[in-house]
């Protein structure tokens, strides 16, 4: 979450960190971070009342790596039930390329808000162990082996596996984009 905030600090983008359900609703934008287990936060958010705040926000929302996951149907880790806010399914590596799926990949780019201004073949900082499988909200797309959903895009929702915050100017760019939607 903080280096979130301190990335729209630098884009002199006004924000707060909250897990107040009335104040998320009264935010203009929200983006949902996530760091960790899948099952751990799905309980955290349920235990505070965060789960209705995101299945009803219709105002746009950026879910960033385990946020991103989180935003769809369930994970195969722990076996959790998503929020369900896009239909797809995370599941886990099970490669022969080192797990976690770590550092710098490029993305091949479809039409979308978010990517204005951004080529394909971009390259975005990542790091997880599951992965959205390609599906049709899918917005971009990485290969890691075999390829997986490096975005995804439906309604007011929208989601990145990637980390914006710590991929240089084109990560900038992706929070700019989002902000400007």
């Amino acid at each position: 979450m903080a280096s979130v905030q301190n990335a729209l600090d630098r884009l002199g983008i006004s924000a707060f960190i909250s897990d107040k359900p009335t104040e998320l609703m009264q935010a203009d934008r929200l983006i949902f971070p996530g760091v960790g287990h899948a099952t751990h936060a799905m309980q955290q958010i349920e235990q505070r009342g965060l789960n209705e705040v995101l299945k009803s926000y219709k105002r746009p929302l950026l879910g960033i790596c385990l946020g991103m996951q989180l935003m769809g149907n369930q994970s195969e880790e722990g076996k959790t039930q998503g929020l369900g806010l896009i239909d797809f399914e995370v599941k886990q590596f099970k490669i022969s390329a080192k797990v976690p799926h770590m550092g710098w990949n490029s993305i091949e780019i479809s039409e979308s808000p978010l990517f204005k201004g951004i080529p394909n073949g971009t390259y975005f900082y990542f790091v997880h162990s599951y992965y959205a499988q390609v599906c049709n909200h899918t917005v971009a797309t990485c290969e890691y082996e075999i390829p997986f959903t490096a975005a995804v895009s439906k309604g007011n929702y929208y989601g990145v596996q990637f980390h914006p915050e710590k991929s240089g100017e084109a990560g900038m760019e992706i929070l700019r984009n989002f902000i400007n939607l």
